[in-house]
């Protein structure tokens, strides 16, 4: 065998090598008879991944052969009474085990027509190794007006890449939102988009739990057609909105959940309206406290349930870190109707550095011995409320700019579909509710009470109260 002296450096022209592929002569029958199973395989996969359509056609098929016309449009009739039947007589299990599954299959197919461009133009599809992967859409599970689609991220992907882009999703899927809550897996995004809107109607008042549960008081209802209930039990809750947007709704929802704890002493509710009593003053008696006119009294009042929750605490130490309710030591709830007037336009510098300090000392502490604060504000500026980090429960409402939304809410809620700016004025008491530890905006519309339902629940629950000092008679 002759050898090759290869010198570095130097360039060495030889002959191409020329290399044939041989010819391997394969009998015919052999030949069909592979490419007929190949073709048989397929077809079984097909048949087995596709079975929600082909099973129905095989079958109605066999009822064609076996009876003519009439075996197939027998069963058709025979199933749409069946379906009838079953939603009339139980709406619920019908929807759940009948009607979503259904409809999620084809909202499914919908939506995988779509699924490559919607990726590429949102740019959530991501080129590697000259190649284009995309998040892959693995279910789809509908509700009423809302989709939930399960999406397995590409690597190096996370949900907020997803928040960020929802405005385009929602347009290219032709829905009216869209939002992403990260999945039960760190690779799993779920993206809810939500059809029609159910918070369009008005939300009447609901009924009047005959114990309340404080961590789960109804107060209206979400974006996906269900009850909202707000957890009030080791919280402190803020309420922002521009004027006209629903504040009153929210106020008086709370405070309606807990009509039949103040009717039997397990809660007290103290109330402050600076604006004179416009908004508290026609349910005055369902406060124990009420002060409307009088700052001093006002501060007064913060400063005592600041006390109280200095007294409890010390009764609680080393005994339990959760104060729970009784006749004896109730719940107490100061709700506070437009907060600025205390923190920001009171004049007296006197009165209001003792608000402040009162309200630092409610909000740090009060949430585990029963105290806690519901205040509404309309200008939700740091100068204004220099303790908004302290309410671990924010709700928006309306608002004028984009930019308060994360002021409110917290950084990057408006990229999570918290569109406080783009709520219509048409539609007071909707709101996004955000609780601290929980990434994901929830839509709400809480319930509307007209002026005369109002003092009709005030009556009815109403106990004694006093307002600015003087002891007045709550059946009033």
């Amino acid at each position: 065998m002759p050898l090759v002296n290869v010198i570095r450096g130097e360039r060495i022209d030889a002959a191409p090598l020329n290399v044939r592929t041989p010819f391997v002569r394969i009998p015919l029958w052999l030949a069909l008879s592979w490419w007929t199973l190949k073709g048989l395989v397929r077809l079984a996969v097909v048949l087995v991944r596709f079975w929600y359509v082909t099973a129905p056609v095989v079958f109605f098929a066999w009822l064609y052969l076996r009876w003519g016309w009439a075996g197939p449009v027998g069963v058709v009739g025979l199933v749409a009474v069946v379906a009838a039947g079953w939603a009339f007589g139980h709406r619920s299990s019908w929807l759940r085990f009948g009607w979503w599954p259904v409809l999620a299959r084809i909202r499914r197919w919908l939506y995988r027509r779509n699924w490559h461009a919607a990726m590429v133009t949102a740019k959530l599809a991501v080129s590697f190794d000259a190649h284009t992967v995309l998040p892959v859409l693995r279910s789809v599970r509908c509700g009423a007006g809302v989709d939930v689609v399960t999406v397995r991220m590409v690597t190096g992907q996370i949900p907020d890449d997803f928040a960020k882009v929802a405005e385009r999703l929602a347009h290219t899927f032709g829905v009216r939102q869209v939002k992403a809550v990260p999945g039960s897996r760190p690779d799993v995004v779920l993206l809810h988009l939500f059809r029609g809107d159910p918070l369009g109607k008005l939300v009447r008042p609901l009924p009047v739990p005959a114990v309340p549960e404080f961590t789960a008081l109804p107060v209206g209802r979400r974006e996906d057609g269900e009850g909202y209930d707000l957890r009030l039990f080791g919280t402190q809750v803020l309420v922002v909105g521009a004027t006209g947007a629903g504040k009153g709704s929210v106020i008086w929802s709370l405070v309606r959940s807990l009509a039949a704890g103040v009717t039997s002493g397990l809660v007290q509710l103290w109330g402050l309206d600076p604006k004179g009593g416009m908004e508290l003053g026609m349910g005055a008696p369902m406060f124990a406290r009420f002060a409307r006119k009088d700052y001093p009294a006002m501060v007064e009042l913060i400063e005592e349930a600041a006390t109280v929750a200095k007294d409890r605490a010390g009764k609680l130490y080393g005994r339990t870190r959760q104060h729970v309710p009784t006749p004896d030591e109730p719940l107490i709830v100061v709700v506070i109707d437009e907060l600025a007037n205390l923190t920001a336009y009171l004049t007296d510098r006197q009165l209001k550095d003792r608000v402040k300090a009162a309200l630092s000392i409610l909000l740090s502490q009060g949430r585990a011995v029963g105290v806690h604060v519901v205040a509404a504000i309309q200008d939700p500026r740091k100068e204004v409320l220099p303790f908004r980090d302290l309410f671990p429960t924010r709700i928006g409402l309306r608002l004028a700019e984009a930019a308060q939304v994360d002021l409110v809410l917290g950084e990057g809620m408006r990229d999570r579909g918290a569109l406080c700016d783009r709520i219509p004025q048409g539609l007071p008491g909707v709101a996004f509710v955000v609780i601290d530890g929980d990434p994901t905006p929830m839509r709400v519309r809480f319930s509307y009470l007209t002026d005369d339902e109002i003092r009709d629940m005030a009556h009815t629950y109403g106990r004694l109260r006093v307002i600015d000092g003087e002891i007045l008679d709550g059946a009033a």
